[in-house]
Order: structure tokens, then C-alpha cells, then sequence
């Protein structure tokens, strides 16, 4: 597989202070893919949930995705796919029981005017994925 590459938009620093290199290549962007089409089925989200997190994705190309068929991954869906693993770090970060870590993107929230992160988040902007990530990663400081 290729190796083309894109860099998110922070810069994360390593211990010394030195920018850290926040590359993701196609072939991490394909584990990235396979991790959150299982994250998916345990929130418990439709296909067509799903297609919307990941930036209206065609149903032909979520179900190849789901076969573990991903192709060329797009820097738009490599950041998208970013945030949502970066939610699900910070869930079992805060959240020592598995399934209470994926509940809670469905429970209402006071935060998101009772909607849940799940509702914020098929608003279907990239923005709104990083407001629940945002939020999760002030609650875990």
C-alpha cells in the first residue's frame, strides 16, 4: 500500500518541547478505518449513522469498508477518523467499564443541551466531532 501521507492541523509537542510529527500514512489510516467500523458496532449505530460521521460516505463505500475494502483514504476522512478514535480514547480514559463508555454517546448530555454526543455529532460538520472530542478531553484534563 502507498504511503501517502497528510499532517493534522496541531502540533502536538514531544516531552522536550519539539513538535512532534502527527503524519498518519494511508496504512495507519487503515487501521484507523478497521478500529472505528468496530467502534461503530459498539455504539450501536446505523449504517446510516455511520456514513454520516464519516463525512456522507456512499453506502457502496461503507460496505466495502466494513469488508475491510478502504482504498485511498481522503485527508478530510483520515482527520475524521482521527477524531472519533481520539473520542473513543478519551471515553476509556474516563470510563473503566466498556459499556458504559459506549452508552454514553448516546445518553443525553447537559453539556449538548440534552442532546447526546451522538446527536451533536450527526449534525455531520467535522466541527461537531471535535466539539464532543474537545469536550471529552476537558473532562479528562
Amino acid at each position: 500500500m502507498s504511503q501517502h501521507a497528510f499532517t493534522v492541523n496541531r502540533a502536538p509537542l514531544d516531552p522536550d518541547g519539539a513538535p512532534r510529527d502527527t503524519t498518519i500514512t494511508d496504512d495507519e489510516a487503515a487501521a484507523g478505518a478497521r478500529a472505528v467500523v468496530r467502534l461503530f458496532g459498539h455504539w450501536e449505530l446505523t449504517d446510516a449513522q455511520a456514513r454520516i460521521l464519516l463525512g456522507g460516505m456512499s453506502g457502496t463505500t461503507y460496505t466495502r469498508w466494513k469488508r475491510g475494502e478502504f482504498g485511498r483514504i481522503a485527508t478530510d476522512l483520515k482527520a475524521r477518523l482521527s477524531t472519533l478514535l481520539g473520542i473513543h480514547k478519551a471515553l476509556r480514559i474516563l470510563y473503566t467499564e466498556n459499556e458504559r463508555a459506549y452508552r454514553w454517546i448516546s445518553a443525553a448530555n447537559a453539556h449538548f443541551n440534552d442532546d447526546s454526543p451522538l446527536d451533536v455529532m450527526l449534525n455531520g460538520q467535522i466541527a461537531d466531532l471535535s466539539r464532543v472530542r474537545n469536550y471529552l478531553d476537558a473532562a479528562r484534563g
